[in-house]
């Protein structure tokens, strides 16, 4: 029983990697915040077809994402806000932006900006996938 089991995870390891193959390979340049690895999560999480690579070197396409951007809120305008307004919008914000290379031409370039500040990065990560996706990967079909 043991060794059907065995065959069959193999088997379906091979029908994944053989069904990879045939998508794009995708380089993400690392940052200095490390936020490529939040990236190549969310690709994996949301099924972008690309084949994830740890090195640029005959890769399709390259990803290069900016060091997530935190804007916070002061403790200060915080109160003022609250006090004279709602105190909707009150949280720290982070933004972030990247581009897709194909050779040396941009294919693709999308920007993000979340609420809760560095907290939001699987959510922001997760945005570029889907959008990578949708917008750029759709197409080339």
């Amino acid at each position: 029983m043991k060794r059907m089991l065995l065959a069959t995870a193999l088997a379906l390891v091979g029908v994944v990697a053989s069904a990879q193959s045939n998508f794009p390979t995708l380089f993400i340049q690392p940052t200095e915040d490390g936020f490529e690895t939040y990236i190549t999560a969310a690709m994996l999480k949301k099924k972008v077809p690309v084949t994830v690579v740890t090195k640029a070197d005959g890769a399709d396409l390259a990803l290069k994402a900016a060091d997530v951007e935190v804007q916070k809120e002061t403790t200060g305008s915080k109160v003022v806000k609250c006090l004279f307004a709602s105190c909707a919008g009150t949280e720290d914000k982070a933004s972030t932006s990247v581009q897709l290379t194909k050779g040396d031409a941009v294919v693709w370039s999308y920007s993000v900006n979340k609420g809760r500040g560095a907290k939001n990065r699987q959510s922001m990560a997760e945005a570029i996938a889907e959008h990578l996706k949708g917008d750029y990967l759709k197409k080339q079909k």
